[in-house]
């Protein structure tokens, strides 16, 4: 006789597949994304590339929202919140972002980004949000010397307008910790869909402000078919479902789980930016690639 349990196993181990499959799919798309967005700003200026991305992923997410939870009230207070989240992991990351990737390399982005976990894991210690064991600490440490590895593989001539890239990018990493702990502080219920669409909505007018002029002052007909792919790549796949994907995964297996796929994203985006950009990847970078990803897998154990 087949019991309630045996049923529901194969059921459970379908999710768990199905989840690291979507993770997947996650990690090939965000990975991509750094060429594809490198190549896409040599068209439009970064700033209105920013602008028009979040603008049209707004309004999608806005329906999502929409047709998954209803009209459905903020609570009390919570906007205020998520207007500063919104203007500090969207409007402030990207244009960091932005202008980092545009004189630096996608590799490099990619791995200074990847320390984000470690540096969420610092942050909220030092702020008293959470205790960190010998282990994390070793892991921040780690995390931390790849990123100097990786900075002074360029020489630290501040001259240099590849290491104002990284220093811009290592920006992005301070930023997005800050958001990651600021979303932790929210309180009222809010889904991971929700906070995503309101802090993409609150982080878009900063955005489209500063894009104006660019907006204004491009010559559109001469925007190549490779840079409109960029646009769209980026704002549907690279904020939309992959988002999506990303929240779902949260909810189904856990931000422990979820977050440790991150981990590969450099070196999707290594291996893409190898003949799309023409990057060769450098030994002290693949040094600098083991310490982070290291680093960052012993501050997500359990």
């Amino acid at each position: 006789m087949t019991t309630q349990t045996q049923v529901e196993r194969p059921a459970a181990l379908f999710g768990r597949a199905w989840t690291d499959l979507t993770m997947v799919v996650v990690v090939l798309i965000w990975g991509a994304n750094f060429s594809i967005v490198k190549v896409a700003i040599q068209q439009i200026p970064p700033l209105t590339f920013a602008g028009l991305r979040f603008f049209i992923a707004s309004v999608l997410l806005w329906l999502v929202l929409r047709a998954v939870e209803g009209r459905r009230p903020l609570p009390p207070g919570a906007l205020r919140q998520l207007i500063w989240l919104g203007m500090v992991g969207n409007s402030i990351y990207q244009v960091c972002f932005l202008f980092g990737l545009a004189i630096s390399t996608a590799a490099n982005a990619s791995l200074i980004i990847a320390t984000t976990p470690a540096l969420v894991a610092g942050v909220g210690a030092i702020l008293g949000i959470e205790r960190l064991r010998r282990v994390a600490i070793g892991g921040i440490a780690l995390a931390l010397g790849g990123v100097i590895l990786i900075l002074t593989a360029r020489g630290l001539h501040f001259g240099g307008s590849g290491l104002v890239g990284d220093l811009l990018l290592l920006a992005c990493a301070i930023s997005w910790s800050a958001y990651t702990l600021g979303v932790r502080s929210l309180r009222g219920g809010l889904s991971p869909l929700a906070i995503t669409t309101w802090t993409t909505i609150t982080g878009t007018p900063g955005l489209l402000l500063l894009g104006l002029p660019g907006l204004v002052q491009t010559n559109w007909a001469t925007v190549s078919v490779g840079g409109w792919f960029g646009l769209a790549y980026s704002t549907v796949l690279g904020l939309v479902v992959a988002y999506l994907l990303w929240n779902t995964s949260v909810r189904v297996a856990g931000s422990n789980r979820t977050a440790i796929y991150s981990c590969a994203i450099p070196m999707v985006a290594t291996l893409v930016a190898w003949p799309i950009l023409g990057e060769v990847p450098t030994w002290m970078q693949a040094a600098g690639a083991i310490l982070i990803v290291t680093g960052v897998l012993l501050t997500r154990r359990p």
